[in-house]
């Protein structure tokens, strides 16, 4: 299999990893799940985060030629449209987010918002090919964290967003609005059926035990040691594991806030009469 570079940038505060993915051949990358940076106690954003790709892009001669978002994060908000207006690159996501939309519309009340997924450039299905330079893409449909995610399989680096964390730290939440631990369960299986030496990139890192920030391992590692996937031997186990864990957890403190940015492809809300943009806030909705 082609052999990308990877560059995974650490986000403290949300714990998120950004990606750069580069065709070593002809140089052209991928920007997978760029942060736009908001702090939900003044209310301020920034790029700071996003910037810090095009900086690497820009000092080692890169050509940027997808934006591509994993899912909707209910943790940060997406920089994808901020990128795009900066470098013209081409943005997608999983066809389905389509479902996120229509489910989400309804909790923010607008009655007015598209859900067709015509807020991205490119919607990906189930096994869908694409190239990024010339290595070849594969897209996974992956749901179970959300309605809409999808792994990108970019030669032998699996990009699994929130479905698989680090080992040591097992794997993804399924008690979101649509989410699915069955479901879930089920795209961990696809994952693990890649070759043991897929390099898998993970959405998310806690520091389990207070190590340092890791996002890669391997499909052989995730199957041998996930901590989920040893206690768990089959669906019903499983589900039965990671749902007693999801009653334990609060809800991202950011996931009111970032939906309505990132299911309009990481669009802010447009400016009111006196130039200032709001957040819809639902109160009561979880």
């Amino acid at each position: 299999m082609a052999k990308p570079e990877v560059r995974g940038f650490y986000d403290k505060p949300t714990g998120a990893i950004q990606y750069v993915v580069t065709d070593p051949a002809t140089r052209r990358c991928a920007i997978i799940d760029p942060i736009l940076d908001f702090d939900e106690k003044s209310g301020a954003t920034a790029t700071k985060s996003a910037d810090a790709l095009l900086d690497f892009v820009g000092e080692n001669g890169l050509e940027i030629e997808w934006i591509l978002d994993t899912h909707p994060h209910a943790d940060h908000f997406s920089a994808a449209h901020y990128l795009k207006r900066k470098t013209g690159a081409p943005t997608a996501i999983g066809n389905r987010i389509v479902d996120v939309q229509d489910l989400w519309k309804a909790i923010y009340n607008w009655p007015d918002f598209p859900v067709d997924g015509s807020q991205w450039d490119r919607l990906f299905r189930e096994g869908e090919t694409f190239l990024v330079g010339t290595v070849p893409v594969k897209v996974l449909f992956s749901p179970g964290h959300t309605l809409a995610s999808i792994t990108y399989v970019i030669g032998d680096a699996a990009f699994v967003h929130d479905t698989l964390f680090m080992p040591d730290s097992g794997t993804a939440r399924a008690d979101f609005p649509g989410g699915s631990a069955a479901r879930l369960w089920r795209s961990i299986q696809d994952i693990l059926a890649l070759p043991d030496e897929t390099r898998v990139f993970v959405g998310h890192d806690y520091q389990a035990g207070g190590r340092k920030p890791m996002w890669e391992s391997t499909v052989g590692q995730q199957r041998a040691s996930n901590i989920h996937l040893v206690a768990a031997h089959s669906e019903a186990e499983f589900v039965a594991l990671r749902e007693a864990r999801d009653k334990t957890l609060p809800m991202p403190r950011l996931i009111l806030h970032a939906l309505q940015v990132n299911m309009n492809g990481g669009r802010l809300p447009e400016p009111e009469a006196n130039g200032r943009r709001y957040l819809k806030f639902p109160l009561d909705a979880l």
